[in-house]
């Protein structure tokens, strides 16, 4: 059954169609004859509690160009809608906030949201690993740097930090007791102690990749490796690291059964994990991306098993 699905996103014209896990699912979406729609997080509006949405039609392919709009756009609510794909990429700032509340407004038994809005604002995608302590290294979150350098004291004199509002590798560092850099890099990351952060372990394996698990419904479905550059210690594809392929193992199904109760709680059915060794370090929840390098990497379509999964939840709703 043909349904209409619209995807919250960052502008159209900027997708890189080689990499963007939104266009896999714009371009699965269409195979399977349902109208997609575009809505920029600008697009969102409330008339009283009514949610509107503005949306233009569109259509997505591998060709130049790679998209082309099939109408002016028109005002709908959101019901209109059997899906609403929330795919607006970090970071999770006040405006995204926003529109969470908006869509939260939604009409629950008529639409359906994937990632439920009220999950994506109770999981930052750093702290929402601390609801894991079986899987996480040890980890601390502080403004404080004198209680950074106790604690990388405690880890053998070496730690990562990282705000907790970045994302594709933005802001990370790797420090170490013996770098003359380190007071400044506290001083810049902490802003002066006005800002939390977090450090964690240093993990050596991410010398061999940073694991991306792409989870759904609490399941693991594909993972890679992201192996950083020699000259860097982050594996993100943002930053250069290569993408290598990668199976799922017995510690990736255990972590995925530690989260998996607390997902299905907080509506958080397509994530995406970051793992070291044997610790999660990440979840991100926003617009989680790496199934087209996963596709490539073992032949697979991971966007047709997200899809069946919307069009089971839609068909639920439609009975």
């Amino acid at each position: 059954m043909p349904h209409k699905f619209a995807f919250i996103m960052d502008p159209i014209e900027r997708v890189l169609v080689d990499k963007d896990t939104t266009f896999a699912f714009m371009l699965e979406s269409l195979k399977r004859g349902h109208e997609v729609y575009f809505v920029g997080l600008q697009d969102i509006y409330a008339r009283g509690t009514q949610v509107m949405m503005r949306a233009r039609r569109c259509e997505v392919m591998r060709a130049t160009p790679h998209y082309r709009y099939l109408d002016e756009g028109d005002d709908y609510a959101i019901e209109h809608f059997a899906a609403v794909w929330m795919r607006k990429d970090p970071p999770a700032d006040a405006n995204y906030l926003y529109a969470t509340m908006l869509l939260s407004l939604a009409d629950s038994r008529r639409t359906f949201v994937l990632n439920s809005p009220a999950g994506l604002r109770e999981a930052n995608e750093k702290l929402y690993a601390l609801n894991f302590p079986g899987a996480i290294p040890p980890t601390l979150v502080t403004y404080e740097t004198a209680r950074l350098r106790k604690f990388m004291a405690e880890q053998g004199g070496e730690m990562i930090v990282k705000p907790l509002d970045g994302h594709g590798g933005e802001g990370i560092f790797f420090v170490h007791v013996s770098d003359r850099n380190l007071g400044a890099i506290l001083d810049t990351i902490t802003r002066f102690e006005t800002r939390p952060i977090m450090a964690q372990r240093y993990i050596p394996e991410v010398r061999a990749g940073d694991k991306r698990l792409i989870v759904l419904n609490g399941e693991p479905i594909g993972g890679t490796l992201r192996v950083p550059r020699e000259d860097d210690h982050r594996g993100n594809i943002h930053v250069g690291g290569t993408c290598v392929k990668a199976q799922i193992t017995a510690r990736d199904r255990e972590i995925c059964a530690m989260l998996k109760p607390r997902l299905a709680r907080d509506g958080l059915y397509f994530v995406g994990l970051d793992i070291i060794g044997d610790f999660l370090t990440e979840v991100n929840v926003t617009s989680p991306t790496g199934v087209q390098e996963i596709d490539r990497l073992d032949g697979v379509s991971l966007e047709a098993k997200v899809a069946d999964f919307v069009e089971a939840r839609c068909e639920r709703l439609s009975r």
